[in-house]
């Protein structure tokens, strides 16, 4: 790629806001077999492996680009990967990393156990050291088991075996990035980065790892903006958790305002982070942050202390060939720059936990992220218990980028379906949005995107009414829609029973949805037959959003096509339906 990059991008660099420069890339051609006997642990495959395919990496069996293209559904399956690993520098331990494995994945290694995860959309590694053989061959084994069971997150996988309403085909297995990396024993583990625009200040928030008593350790930290230093500074890392506040305005030119992150000015700090023992380097890595923050103050959001108006588009996220896995970073960078080329300042990522490069080219490129969780569709403790554990882990992994600027756990009542009346469906949308706080303040959460909220800091609302003259009327009138007395779009509340109103900003966070008639599929409302009826229909329900002044944005319905859903801006394979320029020319009516 030839596009600006931060200072220690790493072209497919699966995790690129905490790079190190020794890596190994494990994607491509792994042995695959199913096991739908479940009779692989039994029959001890991690030692003897009965390949019966050969699968791409990282793209899952349901796809054409995993080589298979088997949709089915299969509950369990195994991959093994074979390979010579070069001898580690002494001391160093080696680190397998799965960026994403839907949904439980045990991992052995030479046939040792090695490591256990159960979540679809989450990171997590494993040590794999203690097990590999030296300069002979090396077998990575892992299991997968997957379920149709709606108590798991599963966002828009089907359950039915087939595709229905807005659901579609499963994603089982492998569907993010393999790799791994070469580490001392002693390293940093993590760096959170919390900006602070008013005091311009950042904090960090040091995790070291192997920490021992008779170590001489020191942290030294550098900051630098378009390569000239900002500050730089050394403290003791006597502890396994280190916290420390650095001042942002010396080195830098210009007025402080100048160097904030937004859209149109995606203004990012690089920083690197060395770790010594004595003299001796034991790591070293890369990282970059944007300076901004996200407030809400007299129902108005708020990016660094300017009101917003949010143009978002929905992104759900899929491929033709390849489901949920983009089929290349390129395909993620070439979306991104589409929506900004359409006049929209950000997007809603729909139903799913969207791979880490590309929040790393929103960040990069400027555009706005709304980060969702995947909902499960029923409700129990098991429930609760999954979709707790894996949201944590969400919120924790994605903190430092400056891109996204809400969390929404919760989308149109999905997992909570009785939250209008059941308290204790109520109480757990509250609790996840005080958790959700605890780890991070400074973002708006939204607890249930659309339909009835409890807690929430932004009231958004779903509607897909097809005439804009018509959505002007429903909603003109903020106190009808605030109230609580009625339904605002003729069948749902805008809160549960026991919430109101407290003044949050509103927005219109679903509408659209418009399809062109084409045979199959389906959109929102009558499907259109030229050109111009889209664009008078789409800017008919844009301008009457526009229009109405308590309303601090929209979310438009969708990007592309998805599977059977065919009401997309693009086709599925990111052919425009109508002019792009003529999209942007309506949404830029209103908004920074």
């Amino acid at each position: 790629m030839t596009r600006a990059t931060t200072k220690f991008y790493i072209p497919g660099y699966p995790r690129p806001q905490f790079v190190r420069s020794q890596w190994l890339d494990l994607n491509g051609e792994w042995d695959f077999s199913f096991d739908d006997n479940k009779a692989g642990v039994a029959e001890r495959w991690m030692d003897h492996f009965p390949a019966t395919h050969t699968i791409n990496v990282p793209f899952t069996y349901e796809t054409a680009a995993s080589g298979i293209g088997e949709e089915t559904f299969h509950p369990q399956i195994w991959y093994r990967r074979k390979l010579i690993l070069s001898p580690a520098a002494e001391g160093k331990r080696t680190i397998l990393h799965f960026e994403g494995v839907d949904y439980q994945a045990v991992c052995w290694v030479n046939g040792g156990f090695a490591g256990e995860h159960e979540g679809a959309y989450t990171r997590f590694s494993c040590d794999i050291t203690d097990l590999l053989n030296a300069d002979t061959e090396n077998e990575i084994v892992l299991m997968v088991i997957d379920s149709d069971s709606c108590l798991q997150p599963r966002g828009k996988q089907r359950w039915a075996g087939r595709n229905h309403d807005s659901f579609y085909v499963q994603t089982t297995g492998i569907w993010k990035s393999v790799w791994l990396e070469h580490v001392h024993a002693l390293r940093l583990e993590k760096v959170k980065m919390t900006p602070d625009i008013n005091r311009q200040m950042i904090r960090f928030d040091y995790s070291v790892h192997g920490l021992t008593d008779s170590a001489d350790l020191r942290l030294e930290t550098e900051i630098t903006f378009k390569g000239e230093r900002v500050t730089s500074f050394s403290l003791s890392a006597d502890r396994p958790s280190l916290t420390v506040e650095a001042s942002m305005t010396g080195g830098i030119n210009g007025p402080w305002l100048q160097n904030l992150w937004s859209p149109g000015h995606p203004n990012l700090f690089d920083v690197e982070f060395v770790l010594y023992a004595g003299e001796q380097e034991m790591d070293r890595v890369g990282s970059y942050f944007g300076m901004r923050n996200i407030s809400i103050r007299d129902g108005q959001i708020l990016l660094n202390n300017i009101p917003l108006y949010q143009r978002l588009i929905l992104d759900q996220g899929y491929w033709p060939d390849t489901h949920l896995t983009p089929p290349s970073e390129e395909a993620l960078v070439e979306d991104i720059e589409t929506m900004l080329e359409m006049g929209y300042n950000g997007l809603r990522k729909h139903m799913k936990v969207e791979d880490a490069r590309f929040l790393y080219w929103c960040d990069v490129k400027g555009l706005l992220v709304w980060s969702e969780m995947a909902a499960a569709y029923e409700f129990n403790d098991e429930a609760m218990e999954r979709f707790t554990r894996e949201w944590l882990e969400v919120v924790q992994q994605q903190y430092n980028h400056p891109c996204i600027i809400t969390w929404v756990p919760f989308n149109e009542s999905w997992g909570v379906q009785n939250i209008l009346h059941d308290v204790r469906q109520q109480k757990f949308t509250e609790g996840i949005y005080h958790l959700t706080k605890s780890i991070d303040p400074y973002r708006p959460v939204i607890t249930n995107d659309g339909w009835e909220h409890t807690v929430s800091d932004i009231l958004t609302l779903h509607d897909y009414v097809e005439r804009g003259e018509a959505l002007y009327t429903n909603y003109k009138d903020k106190d009808s829609i605030t109230g609580g007395s009625g339904t605002y779009n003729e069948w749902k509340f805008a809160f549960a029973e026991g919430y109101s109103y407290k003044g949050q900003p509103v927005m219109i966070s679903e509408y659209g949805g418009i399809a062109f008639k084409s045979g199959h599929g389906w959109g929102y409302g009558d499907q259109v037959d030229t050109e111009e009826a889209f664009l008078e229909r789409f800017g008919s329900l844009t301008r009457a959003i526009q229009e109405i002044p308590f309303i601090s944005g929209y979310c438009y319905t969708q990007i592309t096509d998805v599977q059977d859903e065919v009401n997309g801006l693009l086709s599925e394979d990111r052919k425009p339906k109508v002019p792009l320029e003529k999209i942007r020319e309506i949404n830029l009516k209103r908004g920074m």
